[in-house]
């Protein structure tokens, strides 16, 4: 394995992240709720095995969005006009996203709500 062209993949996956957080504004909602829950875990002193299920429902959620939004580039390139097919496909992958997203809002309220009230 060579270190050179392990750190080069690195280079261009921290560049996707950047062009996601950038041009994508599912993305940038992603990105306040983001710090917005760390905000919180730091406030409400969640403990460590509580930072590990919300690290992980962080990940996943900006995962999906990360293959949703790829899909949809791909999509748009190798169909310009509206198509049906197209269409079904980028609102299957938003809604793995969204399914995602609901567990992950689900999963705070589980860990935050107890620690406000």
């Amino acid at each position: 394995m060579k270190i050179s062209k392990m750190l080069r993949s690195f280079k261009f996956a921290f560049v996707g992240m950047a062009h996601l957080v950038r041009f994508e504004n599912n993305a940038q909602f992603h990105f306040l709720a983001t710090l917005l829950v760390i905000f919180a875990g730091y406030w409400l002193n969640i403990d460590r095995n509580e930072w590990i299920i919300i690290i992980f429902a962080m990940a996943l959620v900006w995962s999906a969005e990360a293959f949703n939004s790829a899909i949809e580039k791909l999509c748009d390139k190798v169909e310009t006009e509206q198509d049906p097919l197209i269409g079904k496909v980028k609102d299957m992958a938003a809604a793995g996203v969204l399914f995602l997203a609901i567990a992950a809002a689900v999963v705070g309220c589980i860990i935050f709500l107890p620690k406000i009230f």
